[in-house]
């Protein structure tokens, strides 16, 4: 039985192409993101990059962006572990709030303590980065997580070079 053993790790610059295939593919814009490489996460399996997301830092505030997973391997939680891994990055690094915009998602996102927010209300910072300002649609939705209210789980962290133990 071939290993089927998954690795969530930050993203290096070889990623790119993968990372942008995997975006397009989900219908997420790829724009600015190249820029904010050294914040992103991948998921590796066997075929290579199964998932990524990313953080645009702001000071004490972040934009989760570009999370993505691989038609083949949803199901598995590899969004889940991916939030929770930019989450602990972000508390690692000091963030206290951290937005999202979505149009598809909304459900997913209150799991892990986001809360809709209006748009006006997202950090100014973060409202002039290209994804807010640019790229995504006045009708997609805000999300505000705040440090102190994610429900990340016990052992979960920023770590970003671990072994995730899915195996098939």
């Amino acid at each position: 039985m071939p290993d089927d053993t998954l690795t969530l790790e930050g993203a290096i610059p070889t990623d790119w192409p993968a990372i942008q295939a995997l975006l397009q593919e989900a219908g997420l814009p790829t724009d600015g993101l190249a820029e904010h490489l050294a914040t992103a996460l991948v998921v590796r399996g066997p075929e290579g990059v199964v998932a990524c997301g990313a953080l645009e830092l702001y000071g004490e505030s972040a934009l989760l962006r570009s999370l993505a997973v691989a038609p083949a391997r949803r199901g598995q939680g590899l969004g889940q572990r991916l939030v929770h891994a930019l989450l602990g990055q972000a508390r690692e690094r000091g963030v206290r709030q951290v937005t999202l915009l979505t149009e598809t998602a909304g459900a997913f996102f209150p799991r892990f303590g986001f809360r809709p927010i209006p748009r006006q209300e997202v950090d100014p910072a973060v409202q002039a980065s290209l994804e807010f300002s640019h790229l995504c649609p006045e009708s997609a939705q805000a999300f505000l997580w705040e440090a102190g209210d994610g429900k990340m789980r016990s052992g979960e962290s920023g770590r970003r070079d671990r072994r995730l133990e899915i195996r098939d």
